[in-house]
């Protein structure tokens, strides 16, 4: 059974970091590339980061650029996000997906999902 549980959310103050952690069952994760996206109350969903198959090419979106590092450990089949200097902006559900193939790609039809972690930054 494929499965992705994401971990790590939190509440964190404006300045402060937080490590989001996307284990994979029934696949390995470096066989398809991995998004992260984020949904913020009231707002659409949003791409935030993704890294692609056995190269491990990563991308940001720009609002998230220069703070956020996406990466993945192969021996524990999890992919990490990083997030440094968050801001009130970044709260919001945080859900790692991959469509099963080798390309990033955000959109709502991706085909597995995590169940998502709240991250509230907040003073």
């Amino acid at each position: 059974q494929v499965q992705l549980v994401e971990s790590g959310g939190g509440l964190v103050q404006p300045g402060g970091s937080l490590r989001l952690s996307c284990a994979a069952s029934g696949f390995t994760v470096d066989e398809y590339a991995i998004v992260w996206l984020r949904q913020a109350p009231g707002k659409e969903r949003e791409g935030v980061s993704c890294i692609s198959t056995s190269v491990g090419i990563t991308t940001y979106a720009d609002s998230v650029k220069d703070r956020f590092t996406i990466s993945r450990d192969n021996a524990k089949n999890t992919v990490y996000l990083q997030m440094d200097s968050l801001k009130p902006e970044d709260t919001a559900v945080y859900y790692c997906a991959t469509d099963l193939g080798r390309t990033c790609y955000y959109g709502s039809d991706l085909e597995l999902w995590g169940q998502g972690t709240l991250v509230a930054v907040s003073s």
